[in-house]
This record gives structure tokens, C-alpha cells and sequence, in this order.
């Protein structure tokens, strides 16, 4: 099984290659970025994607979305510093086949990717117990789609509208409009009042 990690963290990626080595056969790959990432996905034979979220440029909801037309059966689990619920419903909407976060000890992140290696699905334990004490995501972030957020992660760090276009290769009138309704469907009308929800949010 040839395991691709996406992640802009070269620690964080020597050290899950160690781990996985050493466990699995097969290549272990690796990318900086999303847009590395669809090249290898392109290019290579990648049996399962491990994907970080918060990616410079093209993040993970966002490269979630794109590998789910490039290789609409290639596992994803995503490993993530956020635990929050919305971020991991946003995940498995957007085409993830399971979630754990960053804390999560070596044995329960290979029995994770052994079970979505195999078409099942997984949330770190943790995480799905959190799920189901704390209350569901407001109601207007559930209108918001995975670009919708993609944005405002981009926002909430500071990023311009013309720099949120050329990350995402979209138009600049097109990032524009859809900030335009992502203000309408959360009821905000300035800029600032979506990155302040952003953060709140944890969409950051």
C-alpha cells in the first residue's frame, strides 16, 4: 500500500514515515502543499492519502474537494491539530473516510488506517465522544460549503481576496461573490465580522 502524507511540516512527516515504515509495505510519499499533493495523486499510484488541514495555499477542505474529482475512490483520513466537531463533520462531508487528531497515540492511528485502507470509516475515539456531548455546529455554518470555508480559514489568516484567488486559482470577482454570500448565509455584512467568526469557529 503506497501511503501519500500531506503535510507542510517536514517533522511531522519524518516522523509519521518512521512509524510507517515500519509497519506497512509498500511507498511512502510525501507533500509540502495541496497542489504537490494533487501532482503526486496525478502522477503516482497512491493507495491512501493522510492529510493535514491546515495546509499553506490550497488547504484541506478545499484539496478534499479536488481529490474527490481526481480520484473520486482514493482513501483520505484526515490527521489534524483541530478537534473540532465542525471541522470534522466538513471533513467527512467533503469526501474523508475518517478523522484523527494529532494526539492521537501510534496503535489507534494504524488501526485507523488499516480500517479506512479497507473502505470502512473512523473517528479517533476521543473525537466521536466529543461529537455526540457537545451540541451540533450552529445552523448557519451547515449552509456553508467546503470552498465557503476554505475562505474563510483564509481570511481569519489574514489573506487578501486577491491572494485568496490565486491560492484557491479561482477569479478574483468569483472569490468576491462568494464572499459576498457567505456573508449572506451567516448574516454578517463586513469582512471582519467573518474572520471574527472564523475564529470563533476555529476555522483557522
Amino acid at each position: 500500500m503506497n501511503i501519500l502524507i500531506v503535510d507542510d511540516h517536514a517533522i511531522v512527516r519524518d516522523g509519521l514515515r518512521r512509524l510507517l515504515r515500519g509497519i506497512f509495505d509498500g511507498k511512502i510519499l510525501e507533500a509540502a502543499t495541496g497542489r504537490e499533493a494533487l501532482a503526486l495523486v496525478r502522477t503516482r499510484q497512491v493507495d491512501l492519502v493522510l492529510l493535514d488541514m491546515n495546509l499553506p495555499e490550497l488547504g484541506g477542505l478545499e484539496l478534499l474537494s479536488r481529490l474527490a474529482t481526481v480520484a473520486p475512490n482514493l482513501p483520505v483520513l484526515v490527521l489534524s491539530m483541530h478537534a473540532e466537531p465542525l471541522y470534522v463533520n466538513r471533513a467527512m462531508e467533503a469526501g474523508a473516510r475518517g478523522y484523527v487528531s494529532k494526539n492521537i497515540a501510534p496503535n489507534e492511528l494504524v488501526a485507523a488506517i488499516r480500517q479506512v485502507a479497507a473502505n470502512g470509516r473512523y473517528i479517533e475515539r476521543d473525537l466521536a465522544q466529543t461529537m455526540v456531548l457537545n451540541s451540533a455546529p450552529p445552523e448557519a455554518f451547515e449552509q456553508l460549503t467546503p470552498r465557503d470555508l476554505e475562505i474563510m480559514r483564509l481570511l481569519a489568516r489574514g489573506r487578501s481576496l486577491s491572494e485568496i484567488a490565486a491560492a484557491l486559482g479561482l477569479g478574483y470577482k468569483t472569490i468576491a461573490n462568494t464572499c459576498t454570500q457567505i456573508k449572506s448565509k451567516l448574516g454578517v455584512n463586513r469582512t471582519a465580522d467573518l474572520v471574527r467568526l472564523a475564529l470563533e469557529a476555529g476555522v483557522s
